[in-house]
């Protein structure tokens, strides 16, 4: 069970959606719309996750379950999206079941996948084609930030539509922000995990300096970020980094899924990125170590062997 934390809710028009995918993110954001008072239908591949979804929200706004994305999107004003990578974002959209088929003139679809710029545009063409609108818009804030709905979502598509989810999406975000035409949300999160990927190389590195210095580390931790060091992988990580705690959401597995999106995405561009090329290859090694499930904090662990 993925659970949520209360928080309070703007008033919303009540409004029927869908949410397809309810693994440890798509749960609680479904979770969050259910709350807020929409009538919401749930799709997951594995059906007993659907089940159990509904069994804890039933009530909460009316909920449903169907056996395939296309009869979940069925009269659905909104359909949501949070699956895990390009092929599996094609399955649940496109073909004889894809929600696209079952969507009505105008529905919009706004997928939180993390996926590529390229599969953004694919299906943003797609949905105009079929009188659809796509917006891609993927997240960062972690299991956490879906719990607590409070993710920051980045979004590319057209004005109209995106307006339209916004209003929807607040049910569990904190922010919503259309960055630019489609793919522009998902080139954003790539430079999120740009971000990300030199945060915590830096701060592995610098906890395992001072614990070969003798340095009471949590100590350290706390005066440092005060300063010029604060980030919120240090606020949020640095501990549980000292104290050898890698269970904390984000994994190593899916990390390195969206760093190769961010390296093939730079040889599309040109963009040069040593740091993170070489982060992405310590990642490889955590997994070799057998993190694959580890959260991302674990870089930690090649430093100190």
């Amino acid at each position: 069970m993925n659970s949520i934390n209360p928080r309070t809710y703007a008033p919303a028009t009540p409004r029927k959606v869908a949410f397809l995918g309810l693994g440890v993110m798509g749960y609680p954001m479904a979770g969050h719309l259910a709350r807020a008072g929409h009538h919401v239908t749930v799709y997951n591949r594995t059906a007993t996750k659907s089940i159990a979804w509904c069994a804890e929200f039933t009530g909460a706004g009316g909920s449903n379950h169907a056996p395939t994305p296309r009869l979940a999107a069925a009269d659905a004003d909104h359909v949501f999206c949070c699956v895990g990578n390009d092929d599996d974002l094609r399955s649940v959209t496109l073909g004889a079941d894809g929600a696209f088929a079952g969507m009505k003139s105008g529905a919009i679809l706004i997928d939180h996948t993390t996926a590529s710029a390229h599969v953004a545009r694919e299906l943003y063409a797609t949905a105009r084609g079929m009188g659809l609108h796509f917006v891609d818009a993927p997240v960062s804030g972690g299991q956490a930030g879906a719990q607590n709905g409070q993710l920051t979502v980045m979004c590319g598509g057209d004005p109209a539509p995106f307006e339209s989810a916004q209003a929807v999406a607040m049910a569990f975000a904190k922010a919503f922000t259309l960055l630019g035409a489609s793919g522009a949300g998902q080139l954003a999160k790539m430079v999120n995990q740009i971000c990300i990927a030199g945060l915590v190389q830096g701060l592995s590195e610098a906890i395992a300096f001072g614990e070969r210095a003798g340095l009471d580390m949590l100590q350290v931790l706390e005066v440092i970020g005060k300063g010029a060091a604060q980030s919120w992988q240090l606020d949020n990580r640095g501990k549980t980094m000292v104290a050898d705690k890698f269970d904390f959401g984000f994994a190593v597995d899916w990390m390195r899924k969206d760093l190769g999106l961010v390296l093939d995405e730079a040889r599309r561009n040109g963009a040069r990125l040593p740091v993170t090329a070489l982060v992405d290859q310590f990642y490889a090694d955590v997994q070799g170590m057998g993190g694959r499930r580890w959260d991302t904090s674990s870089l930690i662990k090649r430093l100190q062997r």
